[in-house]
């Protein structure tokens, strides 16, 4: 979802509601404790330099189960970072502690934010020769095989 969806999203919701990829929601007492732009410069296996930018937004959750953060104080929020991330139309995407730090995308759906599930992949499959299908974990913490990635003494790995 890109900010300015988010944006329009906030104007429309009574409250702020986060979904995790098995359903659950986030604890109504979050807070967001950081706003950003982060720009990942790097180089793929088949040696083509990449940059991307995207808006993260660090959704933290306290002990504090009394205060509720409000739609108007997340566009606030937004407001006040515009220095920082910018005014460029960027996707969003939601960092969450769980077992270990979570990255996920952004949807809208039934009136609640939905966090999904970001996955790996080769961006150059046409030089290393991989094909689109990998193995990854899901949620469940069970392995799905598919082809392999790389061949042994392939340009890849």
């Amino acid at each position: 979802m890109k900010l300015s969806e988010f944006k329009n999203h906030l104007e429309h919701v009574g409250n702020l509601h986060f979904e995790l990829p098995g359903g659950n929601l986030i604890p109504a007492h979050f807070h967001i404790t950081e706003a950003g732009l982060v720009t990942k410069h790097f180089i793929d296996c088949g040696g083509t330099i990449r940059s991307e930018k995207s808006i993260h937004f660090q959704i933290w959750v306290s002990t504090d189960i009394h205060h509720r953060l409000q739609p108007s104080a997340l566009q606030k929020i937004i407001t006040i970072s515009q220095p920082v991330i910018g005014t460029d139309d960027l996707e969003v995407e939601i960092e969450y502690q769980t077992e270990t730090l979570g990255l996920y995308r952004l949807e809208f759906d039934r009136g609640r934010f939905v966090l999904n599930a970001k996955a790996t992949n080769c961006l150059a499959s046409d030089q290393c020769g991989t094909s689109s299908k990998k193995s990854f974990v899901e949620p469940e913490g069970k392995i799905r095989q598919a082809e392999a990635c790389c061949t042994p003494g392939g340009a890849c790995c």
